[in-house]
């Protein structure tokens, strides 16, 4: 059953409050604007303006209080003459200052407007709030490159089409429509939802899906939530991101292609770091070595270029899978072995001796059924004694490998509930 804790069940005839980041001393015709719209759609406005040049007043948190969140003053901050530097104090006071005010009144969405330097500024905060809050960010930069701005959080981008100067026929439509949707998704936000289910966190690909949907079905039929990520170069590392935020009760990395990926120079790179958040505040976790039989590589060209002398599944045109060779495969053991060393709770590992994906089938494309067994045998002698290691005469997407899953799973989750009784 949902717990009710936050602003709207403490309160449920208050008008919410909606954080608008902008800074007025280059935009304040679009600042009266937004808060014009936003009131007039029924939230409250609290403005945080992280202007440097000059100090407009009327925002609830202005820019001394930003600067006094980041532990200096404006006319310090200034006096840095590095614009560089600059951005890195408004950014560290801009989160305080906004965390600050939220403990006090809760909010129930932000909205920003800005160019570049705003954008990276709205980013950082709303990464810095928690996943569901509304977050929109009405940027110049919307049309391009996106990931540093979202990072692993459910961050909205729109496009501002034209350069924020101003209000336009063009921007005007674009600032109303972004300050209604805020608006709307304020009012129903709801900040309580809380859901008593052991959380499950786990990873799979389309090439996994038929053995990871067997062991989703089973643990949500136990009264689990399941959590699951598309382990494509974002989706793991956002699984690491709730694992850090979230109290998780099992973890299910069972798809590594971000781990090859990083290990070999492959499109789905999920950083030298995916993988340990669970493991560091001991959450038990479950290891299986999915999709490790492919890098993820681009176009078939310049997969063959890259990767000479491999075989190759064209995925798709942008896409190809690069087989794997033992040699990988022992990498990628060594990987796990070190940084499983590291769990502050338990960890399995488990691996199908026949065939990592549907890829590596009998119908797949690049199948090799000599690779899992001594992939197998390598990774035992390497695993430190932490690890709970086991093989099964299966493949991956079989019913008997996700059930070896389910049983030792379930096992873990049984040991969680007597340690919390």
């Amino acid at each position: 059953m949902a717990k009710m804790t936050g602003s709207k069940a403490a309160n449920p005839g208050a008008r919410p409050r909606v954080l608008l980041i902008i800074t007025q001393d280059t935009k304040e015709v679009e600042a009266r604007f937004l808060r014009q719209t936003l009131e007039g759609a029924g939230v409250d406005v609290v403005h945080l303006d992280p202007s440097v040049r000059r100090d407009l007043g009327g925002a609830e948190i202005g820019p001394n209080d930003v600067a006094a969140a980041a532990g200096t003053t404006i006319e310090a901050i200034r006096a840095l003459g590095h614009e560089g530097h600059i951005h890195e104090q408004m950014i560290r006071g801009s989160i305080a200052a906004a965390h600050a005010y939220a403990a006090q009144h809760p909010i129930s969405g932000i909205l920003s407007v800005g160019g570049s330097m705003g954008t990276a500024l709205a980013g950082a905060l709303m990464q810095s709030f928690p996943y569901g809050l509304p977050k929109l960010i009405v940027s110049t930069m919307a049309s391009g490159f996106t990931k540093p701005y979202m990072g692993v959080k459910d961050i909205a981008m729109m496009n501002a089409v034209c350069d924020i100067a101003g209000v336009n026929t063009i921007s005007r439509g674009v600032y109303r429509n972004a300050a209604l949707a805020v608006a709307g998704m304020a009012r129903g936000y709801d900040a309580g939802a809380v859901d008593d289910k052991p959380l499950v966190l786990m990873t799979t690909l389309g090439t996994t899906e038929a053995g990871t949907r067997r062991i989703r079905e089973a643990l949500e039929a136990d009264g689990c939530e399941v959590m699951v990520f598309h382990s494509s170069g974002a989706g793991g590392p956002t699984l690491d991101a709730i694992a850090d935020d979230r109290v998780p009760a099992l973890v299910l990395d069972l798809s590594t292609t971000e781990i090859i990926d990083h290990l070999f120079g492959g499109l789905a790179d999920g950083g030298p770091d995916r993988g340990k958040a669970g493991m560091a505040k001991g959450v038990p976790t479950i290891w299986a070595p999915g999709n490790a039989d492919f890098i993820i590589g681009g176009p078939i060209e310049v997969s063959q270029a890259q990767y000479p002398g491999r075989r190759y599944h064209k995925h798709n045109p942008q896409l190809t899978a690069v087989r794997t060779n033992l040699d990988d495969l022992k990498k990628l053991a060594d990987h796990l072995a070190a940084i499983t060393a590291q769990a502050q709770g338990p960890v399995s590992l488990f691996i199908p001796l026949h065939g990592l994906s549907s890829h590596d089938s009998p119908t797949g494309h690049i199948h090799d059924p000599s690779l899992p067994a001594p992939f197998a045998e390598y990774a035992r002698g390497v695993m430190p004694a932490n690890v709970d290691f086991h093989t099964v005469d299966a493949h991956f997407n079989d019913a008997a490998f996700a059930d070896a899953i389910i049983a030792k799973a379930r096992a873990l989750l049984a040991q969680r509930q007597l340690q919390n009784a």
